[in-house]
């Protein structure tokens, strides 16, 4: 499995991991940021992503994130799949899943058309899942991104 890995600390800037980039065409591993890496900008990607550094801005892909236990996002995420073992501040819109590990933190709105929670998971936010979340995500899937409208606070 190819992997590229993000060495620098404090990169700004915009990334879309290519073929010639170690993607592997079939959903591999297309770009891994380590622990201790830190990268600020947007992230486009068609295969799979795992952080396990600091990231701020915006992800878009066609695929799968995977936040690693020692990841630390800051950003808005569109992804067909989603697997959170670190943490996440920001909405996440994902067509297919979002899985939330034991040790995932998630401040921010989560819509998706299936959600995994393991047992000492952490959510601060709204959740709107199952067929009505998925007919507001086909955007994802098409890999032109769009959130959806806020649901309204019924406090």
């Amino acid at each position: 499995m190819a992997r590229t890995p993000f060495g620098s600390k404090g990169v700004e800037g915009e990334y879309a991991p290519s073929a010639s980039m170690g993607s592997t065409g079939s959903g591999g591993l297309s770009a891994f940021i380590d622990q201790g890496s830190e990268f600020e900008g947007k992230l486009v990607f068609k295969d799979t992503v795992r952080i396990d550094g600091r990231f701020r801005g915006e992800i878009s892909s066609e695929n799968t994130l995977i936040v690693g236990e020692t990841g630390e996002i800051e950003a808005s995420i569109r992804s067909k799949t989603v697997a959170v073992s670190g943490s996440v501040t920001g909405d996440i819109v994902a067509a297919t899943k979002v899985v939330l590990h034991k040790t995932a933190r998630v401040s921010g709105n989560i819509t998706t058309g299936s959600l995994v929670v393991e047992d000492g998971a952490e959510i601060d936010g709204q959740i709107k899942m199952g067929k009505s979340a998925a007919g507001s995500l086909k955007a994802v899937e098409g890999g032109a991104a769009k959130a959806p409208a806020p649901a309204p606070d019924k406090r």
